[in-house]
């Protein structure tokens, strides 16, 4: 297949495009450019000024579109706030409009979202139809989603795959707490009674693969392992993993001192998601526990 991925230098783009050229597949790029001469290989867009080289989008297969702010890589303010979600839903929107519009669209767009969907929910358990919360990350991660309705009134199959945690040593979450754990200083955050849900990258990917082969497949995917675990659990586990001791807390007025209101949204919140669609529709797990998943990470 002839594939468009955004987001293609981050954490899961990286891995993702390995993993479909190594299965054959051709992989378009699409870069952060004003540029209107793409290549094979690249197709420009720049959604802050509301650009992108629509004729680079002609006969794709698929578009998956990973793009976005980090969330994680500094305290909210307003600035701040206003660009995660406008990277999300403006780059979202103008590239759904372009997708509703070329002469040859492709049959599938998987667009990325996150179980911030659903807000703090304590020990509910959550699947694909359970409602969404009403904090920030989940109104951005509503409008998110919503921006995807042009490319799904096309006709064009839309998955929106809601990750969890995505454990890998080389970016994101666990990666930050890696230092401190191994020096001896990790802790539980908060109460440690918030559910964490995760998932290995190399299922993470794994199950972008599976979504991009199942046409059955629609609509929001929750990607997190199938086992959700609370931060007390999560702390206890890795610390195992590590052979180091966990006993140095992080009350939640420290974390919130700290990191500010992203404390109570990433680090207090809990969210206990299950994989209903992708386990129904028969993906196996390559960790399904979330001790099997942090040897798996950790072990490269």
């Amino acid at each position: 297949m002839k594939i468009l991925v955004s987001g293609s230098t981050g954490l899961v783009g990286t891995a993702l495009v390995s993993a479909l050229t190594g299965a054959g597949h051709e992989v378009v790029r699409l870069v952060r450019s004003q540029s209107r001469n793409s290549s094979k290989e690249l197709v420009g867009w720049d959604p802050a000024a509301n650009y992108i080289d629509a004729a680079g989008l002609e006969n794709l297969d698929a578009v998956i579109h990973l793009a976005g702010e980090p969330i994680a890589a500094g305290r909210w303010d307003a600035a701040r706030k206003a660009r995660i979600r406008e990277s999300r839903v403006r780059g979202t929107r103008l590239l759904c409009d372009a997708l509703a519009h070329v002469a040859h669209p492709p049959a599938t767009l998987i667009c990325a979202s996150a179980i911030g969907f659903y807000g703090n929910r304590g020990d509910e358990v959550l699947t694909e139809t359970s409602s969404s919360g009403n904090d920030f990350l989940a109104d951005v991660c509503r409008e998110w989603e919503a921006a995807c309705q042009p490319a799904q009134a096309k006709g064009i199959r839309v998955a929106n795959l809601r990750f969890g945690v995505i454990l890998s040593a080389a970016g994101g979450a666990l990666a930050k707490m890696l230092t401190p754990f191994k020096m001896g200083v990790g802790g539980v955050l908060g109460s440690g009674r918030q559910y964490m849900s995760c998932i290995s990258l190399d299922d993470c990917v794994g199950a972008i693969l599976h979504v991009l082969t199942h046409n059955d497949l629609s609509g929001p995917i929750n990607v997190v392992g199938p086992e959700a675990v609370t931060n007390a659990l999560f702390t206890k586990t890795l610390g195992q993993v590590l052979g180091r001791p966990t006993v140095f807390p992080m009350p939640a007025f420290a974390a919130r001192l700290a990191f500010g209101e992203m404390a109570d949204a990433l680090l207090l919140s809990s969210t206990r998601v299950q994989p209903q669609k992708l386990t129904a529709s028969g993906f196996q797990f390559r960790h399904p526990t979330l001790e099997s998943a942090l040897r798996g990470v950790l072990s490269r």
